[in-house]
């Protein structure tokens, strides 16, 4: 019954269902004893701290850039601020969901690259897809990324470049895209009318 009501629910004028279960999970661990959901929060945040140096060292190959990157991300203040503030537990899941989509895509790349477009390549992208929709159920911040893995695919990536007669290799780029697009739109449409429902969608103000 709760995790129904978490898959459904649209508290706070949010659809995160994922949030909810870590939540609910938590409360069923520790009771209302701050330590321990401070303590997962911490968890996750030093957890996608580990990601962020993985990610950028396996896009890029630089050690000390990515060690550089991650420390950032770890001690900039609006990542800890998202740890010390237990209800935005959405943040940090939704952020090792991210930096999960982006670990499995630099593999889905390298096995393109290797020949393995089959069943290696194929079972890939079928898990960078569940990672983006479970990231966009723990917070639709991330309705942005397709954008970002084609940025990648620029760069460091480099699967296109931007020199004419490049437009047919962008097209197919974006295609392989559509998926990811196709969970966008129906995370987009879920959250407009879940906020608008909790009254933070209004319509005071014409176009």
């Amino acid at each position: 019954e709760t995790m129904r009501w978490a898959m459904t629910s649209g508290e706070a004028s949010n659809w995160h269902p994922l949030t909810w279960m870590s939540h609910l999970l938590d409360a069923t661990m520790f009771g209302l004893n701050p330590y321990g959901h401070h303590a997962t929060s911490v968890g996750w945040h030093a957890l996608n701290a580990v990601l962020a140096l993985l990610v950028i060292r396996r896009l890029t190959g630089a050690v000390w850039t990515s060690a550089f990157f991650a420390a950032l991300f770890a001690w900039h203040p609006l990542r800890v601020e998202s740890v010390a503030w237990v209800s935005e537990r959405k943040d940090v899941l939704s952020g090792f969901f991210g930096f999960a989509v982006l670990w499995l895509y630099a593999g889905y790349v390298e096995r393109r690259r290797a020949g393995a477009a089959g069943g290696g390549a194929g079972r890939i992208y079928a898990l960078i897809l569940v990672a983006f929709a479970l990231g966009l159920m723990a917070k639709p911040m991330l309705v942005t990324l397709p954008c970002l893995l084609l940025l990648l695919d620029f760069w460091p990536l480099r699967r296109v470049e931007l020199a004419r007669g490049a437009g047919s290799a962008w097209v197919r780029l974006v295609v392989e895209k559509l998926p990811f697009f196709a969970l966008v739109i129906a995370s987009a449409v879920v959250t407009y009318h879940v906020q608008k429902a909790g009254g933070s969608v209004t319509a005071q103000l014409s176009l």
